[in-house]
């Protein structure tokens, strides 16, 4: 069975940074595309970065270009985001996800498997 757990959120001031890492199991990782997703409080889940199966390309939302950077390592079956200068509004869980053959990258329905997620909490 698969699955996808998080890990390395927690508190942090603003300005600070945090990564966080997505372990995948029984899951053939190259064959994904990964993605995180966050859901603030009281808000719909959103698209926040992906990348492609071989780590050659990212996509990241408009909100976080810039301070946050996704990897991978195929070898670890893991999936990274380095999150920095991170605000408030940023707080939020954080979700991994996995997605065969996605046709966006922001859409979450095209994603196949979840984690359980993470929490992120940005105080001023």
């Amino acid at each position: 069975q698969v699955h996808l757990v998080e890990s390395g959120g927690g508190l942090v001031q603003a300005g600070g940074s945090l990564r966080l890492s997505c372990a995948a199991f029984e899951l053939t990782f190259s064959s994904y595309v990964m993605g995180w997703f966050r859901q603030p409080p009281g808000k719909e889940r959103e698209f926040v970065a992906a990348i492609t199966k071989s780590g050659g390309t990212t996509s990241y939302a408009d909100s976080v270009k810039g301070r946050f950077a996704i990897s991978r390592d195929n070898a670890k079956n893991t999936v990274y985001l380095q999150m920095n200068s991170l605000k408030p509004e940023d707080t939020a869980v954080y979700y991994c996800a996995a997605a065969r053959s996605p046709l966006a990258f922001s859409r979450r329905y095209e994603y196949d498997y979840w984690g359980q997620g993470t929490q992120v909490t940005v105080s001023s």
